[in-house]
């Protein structure tokens, strides 16, 4: 998954942000002022500072914050100025909105705050529908309000004409405060939440901010998407009593906590009425403890009581966002928060620290365990979980040499000229390791009676606070970090000194001038008080000084707060941390490290030198060789035991039989897999079942099985499996499951399988093809050298597909190993070179690149009625009129109750609304007119139409696994990869894409290392695209939503972008709808299945000359680095039925015959898209034999294909 933050802060109101990739926290720089709260989204960050008032933080990004402002001049014609601006009194405005009612001169727009800037002045928008207009940019009507046109007519009274201005929105990685646009103010505000981007997508960017003011009451921000992060206006909602703390989800999940204890939920949030419409209470969890916290996420809530405890809703959904009762956790928590995924953080109660909850899934969303997160900070100067790593970084060791000196002397002296050598071999750590061996000088005197200071008995603080107190008045001032360790009190010698040996130099207070002032160390040797040294002299310490006794404390001289024990938390927000159970997180290895750097400590002996290692590894090498040939040379000649292993998997499943009356019958379903002495593994399936009372059955080879297919059935857990003859048949075996984890397990089984009878057993190669099905999942193949060979290719039906994690919509990539995919939510994906996830899960395939993808797609369904002169339009048709509700060809019946989202795998995530967004328009009530069923449809009704539909959307959600990354933030429609060749080194490899929106991006800092690239890079264009195609020699080639073709100039590794568009007419009559270019070939398919190619196209005119038609019947095409040509066709003939959705090779593609002679089939029906952009193996050269020669024996049996004209089928 892409780096996402995590935000906290702290007891002194400083706020840190944790990186998801991250291991340490960094403190936002530029923060004038301490902050209470803060609330994260993924694009932005919202807080509350102690000043009361909200401040926001926007995330710098590739796509910049910009606003649109639109005003209209409206003018009318009359017979002595012609158009002017002389309006009738009834007229609208002059300058107006573009409904006319509300005036809006130029001079009236201001920036909403000192956030935003103009991008430059007002212009006049030459463009109309997508289409340019006359200079000027006027458009012409009869009258206020009608339909405008282009063009000026005979009767056109009045004109206007569209003004622009851009602002941009420049506050980015800043914390800015958002101004109040309100006489009466809000109240100061105490707890602020967003959330919500999941019950609308659009507009694009949209939030709900919550926000709890200090007298209970609860605002509502309107107006904040993408373009306006700022929002435009608070609102008060009405309450059943004072609110202390509100919390809100992506979702529609909204609660908060009343001051008596109680909890509240928001009810009523849909997509058109985001703020909800009602209150519910709802008891706390404890009768005699109030809730003083609630936290809430997709489908969790978590509370909070005011003893601390924690507690978890169960039953939570968005169809019953009250819950059905509460599960008491363990922990005791001052602060709870959920953020993406339903991950949980909160803050303990007892050290302030902040906690992770770990095993959060979406099958047991109350985790498992707390894991404290324990990482320093950038401003941290000493760190005692630092310390260890400190010291093996630094290679310092300690020496047991210590000579007498009193701590006095040093709390009073000072070090002026003290080397920045000497201050950075000061260790500020403790080790247990002794001092066996230290060199020792003997006393020869007897010993004397000494002073003993005394060594106080302190905490860290009040350790620090003596310590200056007794200094100087001139350096009292100096400011003092905290330490890692509290002091006993002993007795010390008089004279002590400490030597350490850093990089091979060794220090002491006397080589620098003086003692060593900001360090300070405390040695205990209780042990060593039977020995007493004379003034200058060197006592024994070998057998009673260890590294455990010496502790350094570094005064650090600028962050007061620098030296925590670990930094005490007020607040965290998760909100745009996207994290999982898969995500690799570095958040709790700091700890682990110490601890286990101070157990090597403590089991390495310093007394051992390099030379007896080194001679005990010897003999311990030699003892294991003697060993190795004592028990394994000696037999080597003997044979095996067991030659080879069989095990056999049975179960009981459901089959659709293969002749009429087809229905599914209960059968008995065995996997026999057997294993060579070579390690070569292979299997046979079996499927037992009754024909008349008689038992058969029916058996299938692993090696021969192409593909195991999962068929998504709201009813029946299904999956097909094919094999070379049944593709040719179009008919597979097709099996059912009884539940959902079952036909799982049997699927990686059988895909393990099936890749270890062919050897297969490592993540797709560069030159894989990659398709889709229908229904999203993704299938790859590896290419045999073969594949494209002439004259005898490999046949297509004998390829084998196996799935990958993951779901896509489209798909593309090349042969660097640069993969993108895009979801029915036009969300971008890169991949990330692992294999599996999915199904995969647990079983077959490693966690290693395999994360967390949801995808989000509509149901549609239609509500028609028709016309009578008795009671207008109903939902009573006649006898002969399709389903009154239905689908889009009307011959199925489809309600809201009866509805079901695509498969089990998939959920509901919002409520069944009236869809504005169909082709055509729609009225104010989303009706479309026509005169029958079917027709053309359009959004305004006229006499002559007498039926009517209207489109309604529902959204469903898919979560699964697979090896991919999201690429952030634009959502894209379709995305194109420039094709390499096989032995071509590109290091930034082209790539472009089109928004949902039509917008033409480039994609820039794309290589084989960094697949997902750095930024966005905006081309220009006159209308809104829907295809686009970069060919190997870095040719562009587009396709307008008017259907028509452009091709872009210029396009080079200097210029990635271009310079301009060239117009290339479309096959006549026809409008285009996607292309693909390969090496010098282009190929396109119009709106009614025609695969068109372009001749003439060269060097030195790239653009050719005309479209000639090749088939019919197709889907998609796509054309490889090599001009290879593959498509999905339609309609193509099975052994019981036409197939949809076919994938299809084009045979005899050469250079001097780009455009093939036949088609051969392959896998199909049901596949919706197929790219082999990435396969760029050269065919191996075939001699063909001369006529004198005898006739050779071919290596493939001869296929039935279809020569050019209708190739696939019909």
């Amino acid at each position: 998954m892409p780096v996402s933050l995590l935000w906290a802060v702290d007891v002194y109101g400083r706020v840190y942000s944790l990186s998801t990739a991250g291991q340490q926290w960094e403190q936002c720089r530029d923060t004038q002022m301490e902050f209470k709260r803060a609330a994260a989204a993924q694009q932005c960050c919202w807080g509350i500072a102690c000043d009361n008032s909200i401040y926001l933080n926007v995330h710098a990004s590739d796509l910049p914050v910009r606003y649109q402002e639109e005003t209209y001049e409206n003018q009318r014609w009359n017979p002595v100025d012609g158009f002017s601006e002389r309006l009738l009194p009834s007229d609208r405005w002059q300058w107006s909105d573009i409904t006319g009612l509300q005036h809006q001169p130029l001079d009236s727009f201001q920036l909403s705050s000192s956030s935003w800037e103009w991008e430059g002045d007002w212009y006049a928008d030459e463009n109309f529908e997508g289409e340019p207009t006359e200079k000027g940019g006027w458009t012409y009507a009869i009258d206020f309000p009608a339909t405008y046109t282009k063009d000026k007519k005979w009767n056109s009274c009045v004109r206007r004409r569209r003004w622009l201005r851009y602002r941009r929105y420049k506050a980015m990685d800043t914390w800015a405060k958002i101004p109040s646009q309100q006489t009466t103010l809000p109240d100061p505000f105490s707890d602020i939440s967003c959330g919500g981007w999941e019950i609308n997508e659009e507009p694009r960017g949209r939030l709900s901010l919550w926000a709890v003011s200090l007298q209970g009451k609860v605002w509502f921000r309107e107006g904040i998407y993408h373009h306006n992060p700022e929002g435009s206006v608070w609102e008060e909602m009405l309450l059943p009593g004072e609110v202390v703390q509100i919390s809100c989800g992506p979702g529609d999940l909204v609660w908060g906590v009343l001051w008596e204890g109680q909890l509240i939920v928001r009810e009523g949030i849909n997509r058109d009425c985001p703020k909800g419409t009602s209150w519910a209470v709802v008891e706390s969890p404890s009768p005699d403890v109030g809730a003083i916290h609630v936290a809430v996420g997709i489908n969790v809530v978590w509370a909070l009581t005011k003893d601390n405890k924690v507690w978890f809703r169960r039953g939570v959904n968005s169809h019953n966002p009250h819950g059905s009762g509460w599960i008491s956790m363990v922990g005791e928590m001052i602060m709870i928060n959920v953020g993406l995924n339903d991950q949980v953080w909160a803050i303990s109660y007892e050290d302030r620290a902040l906690y992770f909850r770990q095993g959060v899934t979406s099958s047991e969303l109350s985790g498992k365990t707390w894991k404290a997160i324990s990482l320093p900070r950038d401003g941290d100067r000493s760190h005692s979980s630092a310390s260890a790593n400190s010291l093996q970084s630094a290679g310092c060791y300690f020496c047991g040499e210590v000579r007498a000196q009193s701590v006095a002397s040093d709390v009073e002296s000072d070090v002026e000229k003290r080397s920045a050598d000497e201050a950075g071999c000061l260790v500020a750590s403790t080790s247990p390791e002794s001092f066996a061996d230290a060199p020792t000088d003997h006393p020869s005197g007897p010993p004397t009676d000494t002073p003993e200071p005394r060594i106080p008995k302190v905490t860290s603080d009040s350790f620090i606070s003596e310590l200056v107190s007794d200094r100087e008045p001139a350096k009292s001032s100096r400011d003092v970090a905290s330490v890692a360790a509290v002091l006993e009190e002993e007795t010390v010698p008089a004279e002590v000194e400490l030597k350490i040996h850093c990089a091979g130099a060794a220090l002491s207070p006397s080589q620098s001038g003086g003692p060593l002032d900001p360090q300070w160390s405390n040695v205990d040797l209780e042990e060593a008080q039977s020995q007493q040294a004379q003034t200058g002299a060197v006592m024994d310490s070998s057998d009673t000084c260890s590294l455990s006794s010496v502790a350094t404390y570094t005064l650090a001289m600028e962050d007061p707060y620098a030296g925590d024990e670990h930094p005490l938390w007020a607040w965290v927000s998760g909100g745009g941390c996207s994290v999982d159970s898969h995500s690799q997180l570095n958040w709790f290895n700091c700890s682990v490290n110490t601890s286990s750097l101070v157990q090597s400590f403590q089991s390495m002996s310093l007394s051992v030198s390099p030379a007896q290692t080194a001679a005990w590894r010897r003999q311990i090498f030699e003892q294991l060789s003697e060993r190795t040939k004592r028990e394994m040379d000696n037999f080597r000649h003997y044979e095996q035991a067991i030659e080879q292993s069989v095990w056999v998997k049975k179960g009981t499943m459901q089959w659709w039989r293969d002749w009429k009356p087809h229905k599914w019958i209960d059968v008995h379903f065995a996997l026999e897999q057997f294993s060579g002495p070579e390690g070569n593994k292979d299997g046979i399936l079996f499927i037992y079942y009754n024909y008349y009372e008689e038992k058969k059955y029916l058996h299938a080879f692993i090696n021969e099985v192409t593909i195991l297919v999962p068929v998504l059935n709201d009813s029946k857990h299904t999956f097909a499996i094919y094999t070379p003859e049944r593709t040719k048949q179009r008919w597979p075996i097709r099996l059912a499951a009884a539940t959902e984890l079952e036909i799982h397990d049997w699927l990686a089984l059988l895909s393990v399988s099936c890749c270890d009878s062919r050897n297969i057993q490592c993540p797709p190669s560069k030159q894989a093809i990659w398709s889709l099905t229908c229904k999203g999942d993704i299938f790859v193949s590896e290419p045999s050298p073969t594949l494209e060979a002439m004259p005898y290719p490999t046949a297509c039906d004998q390829m084998f597909w196996r799935q990958v994690g993951g779901h896509l919509r489209t798909v593309e990539c090349n042969s660097v190993g640069v993969v993108w995919g895009i979801g029915y939510d036009h969300t971008a994906w890169s991949y990330t070179g692992g294999y599996g996830g999915g199904f995969f899960q647990g079983l077959a395939s490693s966690t290693d690149n395999i994360y967390t993808q949801t995808d989000v797609k509509n149901m549609y369904i239609y509500e028609n009625q028709r016309w009578n002169p008795v009671t207008g339009y109903t939902n009573r048709g006649l006898p002969t009129d399709r389903y009154m509700w239905s689908d889009a060809s009307g011959l199925h019946e489809c309600t809201k109750t009866n509805m079901r989202p695509p498969s089990p795998q998939w959920t509901w995530v919002s409520d069944w609304a009236v869809d504005y967004s169909v082709s055509g328009g729609t009225d104010r009530e989303g009706w479309q007119y026509a005169g029958d069923f079917p027709a053309s449809y359009h959004g305004y009704k006229t006499m002559k139409d007498f039926v009517r539909r209207r489109r309604w959307s529902r959204k469903c959600k898919l979560t699964t696994t697979g090896p991919w990354q999201e690429v952030p933030p634009i959502p894209l429609s379709e995305v194109t990869i420039l094709p390499c060749a096989a032995q071509s080194s590109v290091d930034v490899v082209p790539l472009w894409a089109i928004s949902n929106k039509g917008d033409v991006l480039c994609r820039l800092g794309v290589t084989a290392l960094t697949p997902a690239g750095s930024s966005w890079l905006h081309v220009g264009t006159d209308q809104p695209f829907k295809s686009i195609s970069i060919g190997a020699a870095s040719q562009v080639w587009a396709i307008a939503k008017d259907g028509s073709a452009f091709y872009r100039g210029s396009v080079s590794t200097e210029s990635p972008a271009g310079d301009c568009w060239y117009h290339i007419p479309s096959p006549a009559k026809q409008k285009l709808k996607q292309l693909s270019v390969g090496r010098t070939s282009v190929y396109s398919v119009d709106e009614n299945g025609n695969l068109w190619y372009r001749q003439a196209v060269t060097p030195g005119y790239p653009q050719g000359s005309s479209w000639e038609h090749i088939s019919n019947n197709v889907r998609k095409v796509s054309v490889g680095p090599l001009d290879q040509v593959w498509i999905i066709a339609d309609k193509v003939q099975g052994s019981h039925s036409l197939s949809c959705g076919t994938v299809c090779h084009r045979l005899g593609v050469q250079p001097m015959e780009p455009k093939g002679q036949s088609w051969d089939y392959g896998i199909g029906g049901g596949w919706d898209h197929i790219t082999v952009r990435g396969n760029s193996m050269e065919p191996p050269r075939v001699h063909l034999p001369s006529l004198t020669d005898p006739a050779p024996r071919s290596p493939l049996a001869v296929r039935s294909t279809e020569v050019n004209g209708n190739a696939v089928g019909c």
